[in-house]
């Protein structure tokens, strides 16, 4: 149990970073101008910094001229160098840590640098905020007279030549402050086991007799840990196992989907749900007030921002504009200059601004076509290639396919559901479902760990379209011809809906 006296104590150690927000919030472009500035000139003498010319730029036209737009594909040649223990290359002090994500178009895993400046004055900070931010909006907040339910991802962090790697929320609990772990269950041998199933076991035997004030988590996976909660303890809702419950701070995928699931399980009209946008790459955005779908871009994390308007998106030869040039309403594609060594790197978010003043946002995608419903991040590289894989091997051939998520709710766990109009149909409908679901766990680390044991994904569902189906699809939309092209991959179930029915 905690200290009586400590509520009050770090509640009052939080409100004071509410004059820092406020300084960015009154003068937005003179911080992230001196954020670039600073950035360039403590990287000037790395390997970059020498061959961009760093210690030469002096305002932000040199910048975006001197330095590329880059995907991840471009900078893993030098990533790969970091990782055998060359320094010095990205960042001037030692980069030890990298946070492994999903894949890209040539490989299954991306490792992303991640140096002690972004953990502790970017992951770090934008944790502490996240207190700071409710706490200010909730002044009767008890948050710190129980604890909080953290749920990180199924990975635990791992050594290769002399440096470590795994899902960030395995590195973020590994650096995690003293005070943090103290007011945090489960304790941090239980976070970090990577056996999904023997560790949620472990989670809620460690939390069940605790008192739990918030969660932090993955809707998907967190939705999985509650309903276990409920199988073991016979109760009827979380509140009658955690009553003094108020808030939970999400991120990661889309809440829209579980928000109703939600309130069944926690069935409290004062409960609080605030979102986070955060990724490997970095800490972005916090809800900064109570009852919002919009996210305040935090301007002092060590990340300058730069933005490609999607109706001129033309990947790393794309022009990008700074913060001080953005509007409310278009969609952007950001890109980010990190304390963490990224320079002008594409993240492959895309977003729109609400609010310029102050500046506040909300996630509208990917640049990419992506399912990421449950964390899977599922891209169409991946389906294309697991696709092939499968046609291989069973001498079919597919003229057109979409692909939308099958939601949880409560009865059944989620899915994929694709639909297929084959040129040449398998024979066995079920062994080629097999094939394509084997060909993206290979493909796809993150979809790999969302179908470990059916815990938050079952095996995709596929239907067998009847010949000229989206042809059929696409002349009631009026979108045959020219550049229109069936969805591959959508967060939502409209274009399955739609074409189950025809």
């Amino acid at each position: 149990m905690a200290f009586p006296f400590i509520n009050s104590i770090i509640s009052w150690f939080l409100k004071k970073r509410k004059h820092q927000v406020e300084l960015f919030l009154k003068y937005p472009i003179d911080v992230q101008n001196e954020v670039l500035f600073r950035l360039l000139n403590t990287a000037k003498n790395t390997e970059l910094g020498k061959l961009h010319h760093f210690s030469s730029i002096d305002s932000y036209k040199k910048f975006s001229s001197q330095v590329p737009i880059q995907k991840y594909e471009s900078i893993e040649p030098l990533i790969e160098r970091c990782r055998k223990g060359e320094q010095n290359i990205f960042w001037p002090s030692q980069i030890r840590w990298f946070a492994k994500s999903s894949g890209t178009t040539n490989a299954k895993s991306k490792f992303i640098p991640v140096s002690d400046d972004a953990i502790e004055n970017c992951h770090m900070k934008a944790g502490k905020d996240m207190l700071c931010l409710y706490i200010n909006n909730n002044q009767n907040a008890q948050l710190f007279k129980g604890k909080g339910l953290r749920l990180g991802g199924s990975s635990a962090v791992y050594e290769d030549n002399n440096s470590y790697f795994g899902d960030l929320s395995a590195i973020i609990i590994e650096n995690m402050p003293f005070w943090a772990d103290f007011s945090s269950a489960p304790k941090q041998e239980v976070a970090l086991m990577e056996e999904w199933e023997t560790k949620m076991e472990a989670i809620i035997d460690e939390t069940i007799n605790e008192n739990i004030t918030s969660l932090v988590g993955v809707p998907s996976w967190m939705l999985v840990l509650l309903n276990r909660v409920l199988e073991k303890t016979g109760k009827n809702n979380i509140l009658e196992v955690w009553p003094n419950l108020e808030v939970y701070f999400h991120g990661g995928v889309n809440f829209n989907p579980y928000r109703e699931q939600y309130k069944k399980l926690i069935p409290k009209k004062s409960f609080r749900y605030y979102e986070t946008y955060n990724a490997s790459e970095g800490f972005f955005a916090l809800q900064d007030q109570n009852n919002s779908e919009e996210l305040l871009l935090m301007l002092d994390y060590g990340i300058f921002y730069e933005f490609i308007p999607m109706n001129q998106y033309n990947g790393e030869n794309s022009i990008a504009i700074p913060l001080s040039e953005v509007k409310k309403d278009i969609n952007y594609a950001m890109v980010i200059t990190t304390n963490g060594g990224l320079w002008r790197y594409l993240i492959g978010d895309t977003i729109k601004f609400t609010s310029i003043k102050p500046y506040r946002i909300k996630i509208t995608g990917r640049t990419k076509h992506h399912i990421n419903v449950f964390g899977e991040e599922l891209i169409i590289e991946n389906t294309e290639e697991a696709l092939k894989a499968a046609c291989d091997k069973t001498n079919a051939s597919i003229k057109d396919y979409t692909v939308g998520p099958i939601f949880m709710d409560g009865k059944q766990q989620g899915a994929h559901e694709w639909i297929i109009e084959f040129n040449k149909a398998p024979e066995n409908l079920a062994f080629f479902t097999e094939l394509l679901d084997n060909s993206l766990k290979t493909c796809n680390s993150d979809y790999e760990a969302k179908r470990y044991n059916n815990m938050t994904l079952s095996m995709p569902k596929i239907h067998k379209a009847r010949n000229g189906l989206f042809y059929d699809w696409l002349k009631i939309k009026g979108k045959l011809g020219g550049q229109h092209k069936v969805p591959r991959l959508s967060n939502q179930r409209e274009f399955i809906e739609e074409l189950l029915q025809l």
